[in-house]
C-alpha cells in the first residue's frame, strides 16, 4: 500500500488515499522515516538480519539438509539462544527448506486431455435438504 500511495501522493496526497484506502496516514509516514534511517525499525528486524548469517551458516554446512527445526537445535547446540519460530519465520523469508523424508509418490497423474468415459448412468450429485442424497464407492 505504501508504493500505491508513492505512485498517487503528488496528485491526491497523502491523507485523502488514507480516508479511502484501509491505511493510516502515519504509516506511510513512518515506513518513509524507516527508509531514511534503518535504526528505527523493529528490533525483531534487526535481530533476523543478525540471525541470517548464522542460520544460513548452519544450513549450509549441512548441504542443506537441516530444516528450520533441526537448525534451531544446531544453533542451541553452539550457545545460540533463538526461539524456534523465529528460526522458522527466518527459514520461511530467506526460502530456506530441508530435506523431507516420507513424500508420498505420485502413481498416477491423469493426462488433461485425454477423453474421459461418459456419465451413462446419469448420476446427479445434488441435495434440497439435508440426508437426502447418500453416495457411496465401490471400487
Amino acid at each position: 500500500m505504501v508504493r500505491f500511495i508513492d505512485a498517487h501522493r503528488e496528485a491526491d496526497g497523502v491523507e485523502p488515499i488514507g480516508a479511502v484506502l484501509p491505511i493510516a496516514p502515519s504509516t506511510d509516514y513512518e515506513a518513509k522515516a524507516r527508509e531514511r534511517d534503518p535504526s528505527r525499525l523493529p528490533t525483531r528486524t534487526h535481530r533476523d538480519a543478525a540471525l541470517r548469517p548464522e542460520i544460513q551458516r548452519v544450513w549450509a554446512a549441512t548441504r542443506g539438509r537441516y530444516g528450520a527445526r533441526k537448525a534451531w537445535k544446531a544453533l542451541r547446540r553452539e550457545g545460540r539462544l533463538v526461539a524456534r519460530c523465529t528460526v522458522t519465520r527466518v527459514f520461511k523469508a530467506m526460502g530456506l527448506r530441508g530435506v523431507v523424508r516420507g513424500r508420498r509418490v505420485t502413481t498416477t497423474v491423469p493426462e488433461p486431455l485425454a477423453h474421459r468415459p461418459q456419465d451413462l448412468v446419469q448420476r446427479n450429485f445434488t441435495a434440497t435438504r439435508p440426508n437426502q442424497l447418500w453416495v457411496s464407492d465401490l471400487t
